[in-house]
């Protein structure tokens, strides 16, 4: 019996304490058999890779990423990279010149924290579309700008701009017209016009977010919220997940997380523990190793970006404002022990100190009150995470998921609105490690670069845009950044024993790369390129750079294959 393929000539980093190195891996079945294995089971490899030395990790896994919103902005007129309020009218004017009169503009990726707050004006944005509607989507995901057109239309469907939002705010100008600026939930009255999108352009993007996810060494991603709320882009957007699989459009693992609006009350037998989910009682667990549900996301506050996350101290030059929760603190909790009680682990979504004050009093109560669940409970982001909260989260095993990139993106602008005490609190490493917590990889793409190496480098340097150190003390090493992305993120999705290591037993996700990204300088971490990308024991990006030659008859004859350790043995 032949085996499927041996790697050979490589510098391989396990991530297993047990052998960190290597130099060949046997693979069969779309997983590891066997690391550096012995001539004569490595004479059984129907296909041979010769590395050329090439150093091989573990796929990379993001566990917090936004999929759909991503592949969607690839589809739309991006403002990334935009460094002025008049390159934003450029680009909405040319994007607008290839449309009818009346279609809506649609663009992504602004970030008004990059232009020192400033704001496109409603005005200028209808002269520079030609009077057709325009939807602005900032990049934090918190808020969006619309022109006056679009103002319009929302108040000819019925919708009273000048209401309060709970929750979010429609913010006014000193002439008291709506400015363009929808923060949080005021976002559902564009949302509430122009989505659901059809289930085809979803498919369409998962497969430009995934097949882009390759060319990054990224073989598993969190998709942190869809379904619903003002993050989701079809109710039935777990189904284009399903559509893109079954056609073929997934290039790398999924974990979808639903958003709490898609649960809702289920009816039961009076001795059954479920009371929220989804029709039939689909719960945080469902699916195979290609697509499986995770926890359910639940968002307690806003961003830093936007100032709305909320934070114990008023953010520095604005005075009172503390930002604010998006939903009253006692609904928060009762829809969250609901959820957890029916079998969902829970991911909330809290960026100030105060929001994680609730989360961590949320998701102890609930372990302590029903148990764990299939899933770890995670605390997303912690843009704010005071001393005393890092014990609590540590002693109650909770998992953070902060995103070092932010800082190397937007870490002036945060570090103003927080001051120099919280920014020395802000997006923990090192004190997470310490505290013995899990520390997994992740970006909140697109809200900021999801490329894994520039994100490590961004791990280990901590850089704001204008070369300050960030937190100094919260710098962790190459290797502790390359294990976030690896064995961090296995653990933080669940997936410990089949993921985030080269070991027998493990799924055969691994990455190519043309140096070792924990041996060079830290500057130059970003730099490593992607050679290649396996998921599954098929090379699925650079197969061209590594061709695999076919077992010939000069080979001894193959032996008697050896059944595998198992995962538990091995790990």
């Amino acid at each position: 019996m032949l085996v499927d393929l041996l790697i050979r000539n490589a510098h391989i980093l396990t991530q297993d304490p047990s052998r960190p190195v290597a130099e060949s891996l046997l693979i069969h079945d779309g997983k590891i058999l066997a690391v550096d294995p012995d001539a004569g089971a490595a004479a059984l490899a129907a296909r041979t890779i010769d590395a050329a030395g090439a150093t091989i990790v573990p796929g990379f896994n993001d566990v917090h990423a936004h999929t759909v919103w991503f592949g969607l902005g690839l589809m739309e007129a991006g403002l990334g990279s935009v460094g002025s309020l008049d390159e934003v009218y450029d680009v909405i004017g040319k994007a607008a010149a290839s449309l009818g009169p009346k279609e809506w503009v649609i663009a992504s990726g602004f970030s008004p924290l990059l232009l020192d707050g400033g704001q496109p004006d409603r005005d200028l944005l209808d002269a520079a579309a030609g009077g057709r509607p325009v939807w602005i989507k900032h990049s934090s995901g918190h808020a969006c700008t619309l022109n006056g057109v679009a103002l319009a239309l929302i108040e000819a469907a019925g919708a009273d701009i000048h209401a309060g939002v709970d929750g979010g705010a429609v913010v006014m100008g000193p002439d008291g017209r709506p400015t363009g600026l929808l923060e949080e939930n005021a976002m559902r009255l564009v949302q509430d016009l122009l989505l659901p999108y059809p289930l085809e352009a979803i498919e369409r993007a998962l497969d430009l977010a995934t097949t882009h996810y390759l060319s990054e060494g990224i073989t598993s991603v969190t998709d942190a919220g869809i379904a619903g709320g003002w993050i989701g882009h079809s109710p039935q957007e777990f189904a284009a997940y399903q559509n893109a699989k079954d056609k073929g459009l997934l290039s790398v693992r999924m974990q979808p997380m639903i958003v709490l609006d898609a649960l809702r009350p289920l009816q039961g037998h009076a001795s059954d523990a479920v009371t929220s989910g989804l029709d039939t009682g689909i719960r945080t667990g469902l699916g195979d190793d290609w697509l499986r549900l995770g926890p359910v996301k639940i968002f307690s506050d806003g961003s830093l970006l936007g100032s709305t996350a909320y934070v114990t101290e008023e953010y520095i030059g604005c005075t009172h404002n503390h930002g604010y929760l998006q939903m009253d603190a006692e609904k928060l909790r009762d829809a969250a022990l609901r959820a957890y009680s029916s079998g969902w682990a829970v991911a909330m979504h809290a960026i100030g100190d105060h929001a994680i004050d609730h989360a961590i009093d949320i998701l102890t109560e609930a372990q302590e009150t029903f148990g764990l669940n299939a899933l770890p409970n995670r605390i997303e982001h912690g843009g704010v995470v005071r001393p005393d909260q890092l014990d609590r989260i540590a002693e109650a095993g909770i998992i953070l998921v902060p995103q070092p990139h932010f800082i190397t993106e937007f870490g002036d602008g945060m570090a103003r609105l927080l001051g120099p005490k919280r920014t020395l609190w802000s997006y923990p490493g090192k004190s997470l490690l310490n505290k013995g917590v899990i520390l997994p990889g992740s970006s909140d793409r697109p809200v900021s670069n999801g490329r894994p190496l520039d994100v490590m480098q961004s791990f280990v340097e901590r850089l704001t845009p204008s070369g300050e150190i960030y937190g100094p003390a919260e710098r962790i090493t190459a290797a502790e950044a390359l294990a976030a992305y690896t064995t961090g993120s296995a653990a933080a999705t669940g997936t410990q024993d089949i993921k985030g290591r080269l070991s027998p037993g493990y799924l055969a996700d691994l990455v190519f790369l043309n140096q070792d990204p924990t041996t060079v300088e830290s500057s130059a971490i970003g730099a490593t390129r992607v050679l290649a990308t396996m998921v599954g024991g098929d090379i699925r990006y650079g197969a061209d750079k590594f061709p695999p030659r076919l077992r010939t008859e000069e080979l001894e004859p193959a032996l008697p294959l050896q059944p595998a350790p198992t995962t538990k043995d091995s790990a």
